[in-house]
């Protein structure tokens, strides 16, 4: 964590080091802060985020999209949708940014020790899971299996294609990467369907696992079943924030992305037609 004797609401002033630009509107920034004593003091812990300015057109809130162990930078990832992400765009490797933070809360990523681990996300919110996949598989040994269930409308709409490739290739992480049906090209080499299908197609063991799902609210409502209808005891709406532990699942942890991924979160277990209800709520992230 931040060192809260320190004024935590002082954007400190950093350098971007590199630009990937993830979709055709989706853009990733590493940043270095150019303050010495900053970069080598700056902590935060999975799941917290910054606010990003850009000089003379405001900030933006992100979530820290890189891992807390690999230190010496940060980097986020956003879309242009506004006037100040699109001035966050125009910016070129070597220009300036505020940032202030962290803040926030955060995963708690010690109780999922031992544990196994199913990512769930769509679209641009995969980056607030990010942080913590990173941050478990370079813990590799301290969690069991580790599996990652991620799609989009498009093959281009997926982000950090890089390191999509890079989880395909490795022996001790189950990718399942899929696209809506009509997104796919002839080369394509994932699934085709809705993410919450592709979930049950792919029926991760629920014993011992922790999930953590995050996605637009159009992921959830395209559940395996009955697409169309919510139906009590699968979705509950969910305040910006906020994530369930379940009961079938040992816990259902749902970090929102950035802007309209507030939404609902669908219950999730292997035997969809027998959803419980929720046994708690907690706090992720404010």
């Amino acid at each position: 964590m931040c060192d809260h004797s320190k004024n935590i609401y002082k954007p400190h002033l950093a350098t971007i080091e590199q630009i990937v630009d993830e979709t055709p509107d989706v853009r990733t920034f590493r940043l270095v802060f150019q303050d010495e004593a900053v970069r080598n003091s700056f902590t935060f812990r999975s799941g917290q985020f910054a606010e990003y300015s850009a000089f003379g057109s405001g900030e933006s809130t992100f979530c820290i999209a890189s891992s807390p162990t690999r230190t010496g930078h940060i980097e986020c990832c956003f879309r242009a949708v506004g006037k100040v992400t699109e001035a966050l765009r125009r910016l070129e490797v070597g220009d300036s940014v505020g940032v202030r933070g962290p803040y926030g809360n955060s995963f708690p990523i010690e109780d999922f020790y031992g544990k196994n681990l199913v990512f769930v996300a769509g679209g641009i919110a995969l980056p607030p899971l990010r942080t913590l996949i990173w941050n478990a598989l370079d813990q590799r040994d301290r969690f069991g299996d580790i599996t990652i269930i991620y799609g989009a409308r498009t093959e281009a709409d997926l982000v950090y294609k890089r390191e999509l490739k890079e989880w395909q290739e490795r022996s001790d992480v189950r990718l399942v990467k899929t696209v809506d049906p009509g997104g796919n090209s002839p080369e394509w080499d994932g699934r085709v369907g809705f993410v919450p299908t592709i979930l049950e197609e792919a029926a991760p063991a629920a014993a011992n696992t922790i999930a953590l799902v995050c996605g637009p609210p159009i992921m959830n409502l395209h559940h395996p079943g009955e697409p169309d209808e919510v139906r009590p005891g699968q979705m509950r709406p969910l305040q910006r924030g906020q994530c369930l532990c379940l009961q079938g699942w040992p816990g259902v942890y749902r970090r929102p992305g950035e802007g309209d991924v507030a939404g609902v979160l669908m219950e999730l277990q292997c035997q969809v037609k027998d959803l419980r209800s929720a046994s708690a709520v907690h706090t992720v992230s404010d």
